[in-house]
């Protein structure tokens, strides 16, 4: 089943809209530089997850996708309005692994542009944000992808990185997060609207492999989770009205969630981005410099061992790390 741009609308969880090719990039080199080498990692149990990650240095960047959507939503742009997306060297994955290490992954059920349905071993559907977050372990452990990590997330994307962020705070050094969805919508729309939103999440697609996502047990998962640490991060927020799936006159409480994820997080707010829901797509550049913010705030704490457990470097160089940690390094953050 195609991963259509008009379905993703429906499903509120992706939506490609309009984005220029960054200058000096042509679209043949651009498209050769999009190329990426994806590989079927084994995480146990018998299945597997498509992984493809390019660049070198740290932090890492590992890209989660939004609703349904492949690790191609890192490597195509949209060149214009009504345009299918196409692979890019402007888009953020290559971009991004120019500077930094850079990995991005498909989840079960997931389809990429051409319509094609991931590799990744299927499983039972409707899936949560917690078995995305065992799932994303498992694939950088078994991948023996180097953290720590800087998770970038969109839409229900979101949800797993901010969970993965709670459950495993000594991995994750920040947080960019593009339309993501939060448990902050639950109040910010009405109880019918919000049923609406859950349950066109969790309907099961054709064929019933696709992805569906449970997004009020996702929300139970988070809030019975450790708040997230202080580190950098950035909230992207669309300002293109869309149709997220619950109904017409909620954009505002689509707004207000994303102001709300942004305060609970300490995160900057980019709150014009002047785009639609598919703001890697539409808008890579500006992605890709607030990923590069966010790497470089982070660089400095890889170099006091703010993410290496104690026994590897001695508990009184730990010690003393940590305190620069907890302190020194919010004033360059």
């Amino acid at each position: 089943m195609p991963r259509s741009l008009a379905a993703l609308v429906v499903s509120a969880l992706s939506l490609a809209a309009v984005v220029l090719l960054a200058p000096g990039v042509s679209a043949s080199s651009s498209a050769e530089a999009a190329k990426a080498s994806p590989k079927l990692v084994q995480i146990g149990g018998g299945r597997g997850l498509l992984l493809s990650c390019r660049g070198s240095g740290g932090p890492t960047v590992i890209l989660i996708s939004g609703f349904r959507g492949a690790y191609d939503d890192w490597t195509h742009v949209v060149p214009g309005a009504g345009d299918p997306p196409r692979p890019s060297g402007a888009a953020v994955f290559p971009q991004v692994g120019t500077f930094t290490r850079v990995c991005a992954y498909d989840r079960p059920g997931t389809v990429d542009f051409d319509g094609v349905e991931t590799p990744s071993t299927p499983v039972r559907q409707p899936t949560t944000a917690a078995d995305d977050v065992a799932d994303l372990h498992a694939l950088l452990g078994a991948a023996r992808v180097p953290g720590p990590y800087v998770l970038v997330a969109h839409s229900w994307g979101g949800m797993a990185a901010y969970l993965y962020a709670s459950r495993y705070p000594r991995e994750v050094a920040g947080l960019v997060l593009l339309d993501a969805g939060s448990v902050f919508l639950k109040t910010t729309l009405k109880p019918g609207q919000w049923a609406r939103f859950v349950r066109g999440g969790r309907t099961l697609g054709s064929p019933r492999t696709l992805e569906a996502v449970e997004y009020e047990r996702s929300v139970d998962s988070i809030l019975a989770s450790p708040a997230v640490p202080a580190m950098p991060a950035v909230v992207m927020t669309s300002d293109h009205p869309f149709n997220f799936g619950a109904g017409p006159g909620t954009w505002r409480a689509w707004r207000t969630a994303q102001d709300r994820l942004a305060a609970n997080l300490g995160a900057s707010h980019l709150a014009d981005t002047d785009s639609g829901h598919y703001i890697a797509g539409e808008r890579p550049g500006l992605v890709v410099r607030q990923v590069r913010k966010v790497v470089r705030a982070v660089q400095p704490r890889l170099d006091r061992n703010c993410f290496s457990p104690a026994p590897a470097i001695g508990f009184a160089r730990w010690h003393r790390s940590l305190a620069w940690c907890r302190h020194g390094a919010r004033s360059r953050s």
